[in-house]
């Protein structure tokens, strides 16, 4: 049975600006974790970053970047956050808008 995904925070890939491609590329690697399997590098990073079992799906659509973060829960795939990524480094503000929704999502639980 595929875990369900749960998207935090307002996240969501079917509308622009992520076009066709990318958003085809996140849904395909989003239906293996559901499906239980796993991702590694060039497609995923882990970031410890921001928590335990957190990670970084990485797409490129159009000349352009994507990351999702997502983390791997045993009852589902928590979708934190979706941007795009323009610098070398992950953008601070990205990383604690990501800490901070998990921590509410944590806290609800």
């Amino acid at each position: 049975m595929a875990k369900p995904l749960r998207w935090l925070g307002g996240t969501k890939i079917e509308t622009p600006p992520v076009g066709e491609t990318g958003r085809r590329s996140l849904g395909a690697a989003l239906r293996v974790l559901q499906e239980g399997g796993h991702l590694t590098m060039p497609v995923s990073r882990p970031m410890p970053s921001i928590g335990l079992r957190c990670h970084e799906l990485r797409v490129g659509d159009d000349g352009r970047q994507w990351r999702l973060i997502y983390r791997v829960d045993a009852d589902g795939i928590l979708v934190v956050d979706l941007f795009r990524k323009t610098t070398p480094k992950t953008p601070r503000q990205a990383i604690e808008r990501c800490k901070r929704r998990l921590r509410s999502y944590d806290q609800d639980r």
